[in-house]
């Protein structure tokens, strides 16, 4: 009974009011020339958005109140056909930010009903699944009319304040829609920064990533582990990525970093998060060698404009 009842009142949690407290993630990332000023980057994905997603929307629209010098925006926005609109409410004071895009699946399927088990098994076993197709032309058109750079098998180089930001993107690995090939060479070298941006953090896209010379990657897919053992860390990744590298920053190679941001939703099948609250990250690109300070504790879920 006693087992029983620890059970109940995890699931309590994990359900009723953990996917619920919303966090903003911090960390400085030595990936710019000695010299150059800093600028931030709000990491925003997988708000697996449904319409009645209030509480979260009014959360979101409130980072605005951070003024980042670029927003990133990593994929996983829908979970419903008809939620467009409140992702727009959502992020609609950044989208006056300069912004980037790339989608994930749930930008093109809809979530479906499956067997949590399936995330334990060898990715070469699990049948894929697809939703009915969401209206992801009309999100990406809202999102380029208001300026945001779609990133998707391209390479742009964006103005940032005086500062040259090169970046380049690919369609989601997950569902092997990635053509690397499509942006495939040296990233500009005379730009300030290098970025990549992918939804899925698959390995084989890092690594090129990291050839072409891209001094940070940006990606989502993970939800951080969405499970934690506190002590263990992420049982799954959905993705080849190792377990330890499911959120936050780290080393990709010599050069490069990763960040993977936890995400600020779940699958609506499976509403549940545990030693892993949702996040949105403020990232402060500084220069190399400057002794940035790496992830830092989370700011309070309902404090934004503290971080500033």
């Amino acid at each position: 009974m006693g087992t029983l009842a620890v059970g109940v009142a995890t699931l309590g949690y994990a359900v009723g009011i953990e996917r619920r407290r919303w966090q903003l993630r911090t960390a400085e990332l030595p990936v710019l020339a000695p010299g150059t000023r800093p600028f931030t980057v709000l990491h925003i994905s997988d708000l697996h958005m449904l319409p009645g997603h209030r509480a979260k929307q009014r959360w979101v629209a409130a980072l605005g109140e951070l003024q980042p010098d670029l927003v990133v925006n990593t994929g996983d926005n829908l979970s419903h056909r008809t939620a467009v609109p409140s992702v727009l409410r959502a992020l609609g004071p950044l989208l006056d930010r300069p912004g980037l895009f790339v989608f994930g699946s749930n930008d093109y399927y809809a979530p479906k009903p499956k067997n949590p088990a399936r995330y334990l098994m060898p990715r070469g076993k699990k049948k894929r699944i697809h939703g009915t197709q969401l209206p992801w032309r009309d999100l990406r058109a809202a999102f380029v009319e208001h300026g945001w750079t779609d990133l998707t098998h391209v390479r742009r180089t964006v103005d940032i304040g005086g500062r040259a930001v090169f970046a380049a993107g690919v369609d989601d690995p997950h569902l092997h829609r990635d053509r690397y090939s499509d942006i495939a060479g040296p990233a500009d070298t005379t730009a300030t920064v290098r970025l990549g941006v992918t939804h899925s953090p698959e390995p084989r896209v890092l690594d090129t990533f990291a050839t072409d010379g891209y001094d940070l990657v940006l990606a989502g897919h993970t939800h951080g582990g969405q499970l934690r053992i506190p002590g263990y860390g992420a049982l799954v990744t959905n993705c080849e990525l190792d377990r330890t590298r499911a959120r936050g920053a780290s080393r990709w190679g010599a050069h490069m970093w990763l960040h993977v941001s936890a995400g600020l939703g779940t699958s609506p099948y499976a509403p549940a998060r545990f030693a892993c609250p949702p996040e949105a990250s403020l990232l402060t690109l500084v220069p190399r060698g400057s002794g940035a300070t790496g992830p830092r504790k989370p700011a309070p879920r309902t404090a934004a404009k503290p971080v500033r």
